[in-house]
């Protein structure tokens, strides 16, 4: 099955604000990079989904109004980002280095306060790909509008990668990756 997975475009939060699930506002103006990446897509009658969170769903809208033959938007929790929990729009040099540094030492499964670990995003991402993704979509292309914890998920279950490298893919605002998801 044919995949786009489009992160975002960029957010008015500042480089150094931590946030996942805060539900931020895009940066002005985006229409241009909405255009840019509707170009990037050749799909026609693609089911499109997107995390619920403004930042997507905001491109998601767009790229289904710019491309009427794509069915409606399917807004789904699981593609929300990272749960930051109580560290959601702190400056990251303003979370006690002790909790920073131990979940960075293992952010695979060390969860931040009141937050999650990236293998809870992995599995939400999953549970997503399997009881949703393969299942609504035998043949039709699929645009997924995300963030880029969720795109980092899925390359590493299909590229067979372990977690703790999946930041080595790098995701840029406004990115589109297409992938061939496996059954």
């Amino acid at each position: 099955m044919e995949v786009y997975l489009i992160r975002h475009t960029e957010t008015i939060a500042d480089k150094d604000v931590c946030y996942g699930q805060s539900d931020l506002l895009l940066k002005e103006p985006y229409l241009t990079a909405f255009e840019n990446i509707s170009k990037q897509i050749n799909a026609k009658q693609a089911i499109i989904y997107s995390s619920p969170l403004k930042r997507c769903s905001l491109l998601a809208a767009y790229l289904q109004s710019n491309n009427p033959d794509n069915y409606n938007i399917k807004m789904d929790d699981r593609l929300k980002e990272l749960n930051f929990g109580k560290w959601e729009l702190k400056k990251w040099n303003e979370i006690e280095p002790q909790q920073l540094n131990n979940w960075m030492n293992d952010f695979v499964n060390n969860k931040t306060e009141a937050g999650e670990s990236f293998k809870q995003l992995h599995l939400r991402v999953n549970d997503f790909i399997e009881t949703t993704l393969l299942k609504d979509n035998k043949q039709a292309p699929a645009i997924v509008v995300t963030h880029a914890g969720v795109i980092r998920c899925f390359l590493c279950r299909e590229q067979n990668i372990p977690l703790k490298d999946a930041f080595n893919f790098q995701v840029n605002y406004g990115s589109v990756n297409k992938i061939n998801l496996n059954h």
